[in-house]
């Protein structure tokens, strides 16, 4: 008898075990992706930069570039950043802007999830759609291996390119990213254009600039509506934010701020038309401030008044001109 309770109760406790072993099975794991993570390369400093004389400084050719993403996803995200569009420029201080590449990229899958933070964060900047462009994408191979062609130097140097300091992890990163899915290496050479514009400075004046003149040229809305100066798309639906802009941006930058220091004669190439045939020095301007009160001013246009080709510019008080119309207008009423 005891012999038969025993045997029932081992069936009964192998019975719970094995449920309760069931139970403790985790849930499928969706395999990992077999991509593997972007190398990303440390970054050169200013220390590169150097020139014999200002006329080899002058004459060297630098490539800005910029890479725009739909934002940027957590650190736990293997896709850190989906790039969708590519822009660059080759420049000179002597020949400005010679030529200039630009790419709408196909991006990859958004991370489960993260759709519509991808799609949010495009929307508030560059505005292009995740899916449904209906301008052709290249893929990353395309537009690697067409940029390796597009910066590849005469003498078979490394290119060097120049981007704004706040982008250089972002932009090295899309870089490394394309690489490490096409295969196709190149030895990039990603240098802050703050450094340069430092270098540039340095070797006239002697002295470095502050932070404060340099952050100011960069950031300046001067161009933002420019002839030429964003892709035909972004120009098209007026949006300020393109990378191919960004790019000429950094160009007019350094136009504006050493061409006639270091004596070179502006073009259309250095600036666009209406900044080129422009006096860059500094210009008196008549602003008018209603009720027949004028005002000289003297220095930059600030962002969002209407300049004429040279820097002129006048500014009315329309909240003075209404009142005095609205003035006028009730003694009319009271003198009918």
């Amino acid at each position: 008898m005891y012999a038969e309770k025993a045997r029932t109760w081992n069936s009964k406790k192998r019975s719970q075990k094995k449920v309760k072993e069931t139970c403790n099975v985790p849930h499928p794991v969706p395999a990992p992706l077999t991509t593997k993570m972007p190398s990303v390369t440390p970054l050169p400093d200013a220390s590169a930069l150097s020139w014999k004389n200002d006329q080899d400084m002058v004459a060297d050719i630098f490539y800005f570039l910029d890479i725009y993403s739909y934002g940027k996803l957590p650190p736990h995200c293997e896709q850190r950043f989906l790039p969708c569009e590519i822009g660059c420029v080759r420049y000179s201080l002597q020949d400005g802007i010679m030529a200039d590449f630009h790419h709408f990229i196909d991006p990859e899958v958004p991370p489960r999830g993260f759709r519509y933070h991808c799609q949010a964060a495009g929307d508030e900047t560059h505005k292009i759609p995740i899916s449904g462009f209906h301008l052709p994408r290249s893929c990353y191979a395309v537009v690697l291996r067409e940029l390796v062609e597009f910066a590849q130097p005469a003498r078979g140097a490394q290119p060097r390119f120049f981007c704004r300091s706040n982008d250089r992890f972002r932009i090295n990163w899309c870089l490394g990213r394309m690489a490490s899915i096409t295969g196709i290496e190149s030895h990039w050479e990603l240098f802050a254009v703050e450094d340069l514009i430092t270098k540039l400075y340095q070797k006239k004046y002697q002295k470095e600039p502050s932070n404060i003149w340099l952050y100011r040229k960069l950031d300046v809305c001067l161009w933002d509506f420019s002839s030429n100066t964003r892709c035909k798309w972004h120009e098209e639906n007026d949006i300020i934010c393109c990378a191919l802009a960004s790019c000429k941006k950094m160009g007019y930058c350094i136009s504006k701020s050493f061409a006639s220091v270091y004596g070179v004669p502006l073009t259309a190439a250095h600036l666009p038309l209406r900044e080129s045939d422009c006096d860059q020095g500094t210009n008196t301007r008549i602003v008018k401030l209603g009720a027949g009160h004028t005002q000289e001013m003297k220095g930059d246009s600030p962002c969002g008044v209407k300049t004429s080709p040279c820097g002129a510019s006048v500014v009315q008080g329309r909240g003075v001109i209404r009142l005095l119309r609205s003035a006028s207008d009730l003694s009319k009423s009271f003198s009918n």
